[in-house]
């Protein structure tokens, strides 16, 4: 079973962290306020959708539906709820580590309050995703459109957070190749993921899919990040993570959930270092300077560079320039120059002899990166 803790076993010291993997019991703002300063990389939140249902929601033959009527949904007024919001987002901010990210999930009765409200607060919205459906649940009465989505808001700390993780090139290659979309189309909770009570009725009424969480963790984290979920019912994000080799901390103040949480977080498998190495492109690679070539060792001033068939030469200076005749500058503004071309990527274009065969210069700076990756 995962550790349960209650809020005075909460240690809020930087240095502690006995709340890691763990679920906090007790209301989540409480709970929030007991985590340190800048701890967490990343936050999803299913907080209550305040349904303002009038009563039992019913299909034509006035069977009931198991809609989300709980007392942790409701709230007196708008008023109530917004302050509400304000108060778990503020708290989450304050966890939230300055190139962190936050994903809040709702429906339309309370996704635009709480996306104004994450403006107000000087969130910065990155995108909105859309999750489609593929088996929504029918409007009865014939009186609306069916509601066959929901809305998430992915938000960094303040507009200045620009070293958030997004794993671009690992979405980009799950998706054929393509950008991937702000569309996700994923079936809501059913089946054998549906947990059930001994009396078979829904443990939680809002569950959400795992294949959900997963596209939000491998898209927004890397593996050891720690991901935060203030509602954390059943523990959808919880199990998603320590599949995933992420570190989670939840906050539930319901007994029956933390029970099913917790039962159902512990018999999760992670998965192996192999499965959860992150694809990423040339972007993400630490920037290594061509005098770092030389510094190194990997190429001496005066070394002789060409392109691939020899019919370019360029001269290396103890400086990290080239010289080729009249021209002289760095390998991509020399590159070009030769070549009579606005641009030129130099790491490609320039190759150097190793005794059997020409190489481009880039092979010598993935050996520094490589070095660079042993030292870290």
């Amino acid at each position: 079973m995962s550790a349960v803790l209650s809020l005075g076993e909460v240690s809020g010291r930087p240095e502690s962290r006995n709340w890691l993997n763990t679920i906090i019991k007790g209301d989540c703002v409480a709970a929030l306020e007991a985590l340190p300063d800048k701890s967490v990389d990343v936050i999803f939140a299913d907080p209550p959708y305040n349904l303002q249902l009038g009563g039992a929601l019913t299909r034509p033959d006035q069977s009931k539906v198991d809609a989300c009527d709980d007392h942790w949904d409701q709230f007196a007024s708008f008023e109530v709820y917004d302050a509400f919001t304000r108060a778990w987002l503020l708290a989450c901010r304050r966890v939230l580590k300055p190139n962190g990210t936050i994903w809040v999930i709702g429906s339309y009765h309370n996704i635009f309050r709480v996306g104004a409200i994450m403006q107000d607060l000087n969130f910065w919205i990155l995108n909105d995703i859309v999750w489609r459906k593929t088996n929504p649940m029918p409007n009865f009465k014939g009186r609306r459109f069916q509601n066959a989505h929901e809305t998430m808001i992915w938000a960094s700390r303040d507009a200045n957070a620009k070293a958030y993780t997004f794993n671009y090139e690992a979405m980009k290659a799950a998706n054929e190749d393509v950008q991937m979309r702000s569309d996700w189309l994923f079936p809501i909770c059913n089946g054998g993921e549906r947990l059930k009570n001994d009396d078979g009725d829904k443990v939680h009424p809002t569950q959400k899919p795992e294949a959900l969480l997963a596209r939000v963790l491998m898209s927004s984290t890397k593996p050891g990040d720690v991901v935060l979920d203030p509602f954390f019912g059943t523990g959808t994000t919880g199990a998603v993570a320590k599949r995933l080799g992420r570190n989670f901390v939840g906050i539930e103040r319901e007994q029956d959930y933390i029970d099913a949480a917790s039962a159902r977080i512990a018999a999760v498998e992670p998965l192996g270092s192999t499965e959860l190495t992150v694809m990423t492109g040339k972007k993400a690679e630490p920037r290594v300077a061509f005098v770092s070539l030389i510094e190194s060792g990997l190429l001496k001033p005066g070394a002789i560079l060409s392109d691939a068939k020899r019919r370019v030469n360029a001269i290396v200076r103890a400086d990290g320039t080239l010289v080729s005749g009249a021209e002289a500058g760095s390998i991509h503004k020399v590159g070009a120059r030769v070549q009579g071309l606005d641009a030129c990527n130099g790491w490609t274009y320039w190759h150097f002899d190793d005794g059997q065969s020409l190489k481009p210069i880039d092979v010598l700076r993935s050996l520094i990166r490589e070095d660079m990756a042993k030292a870290g």
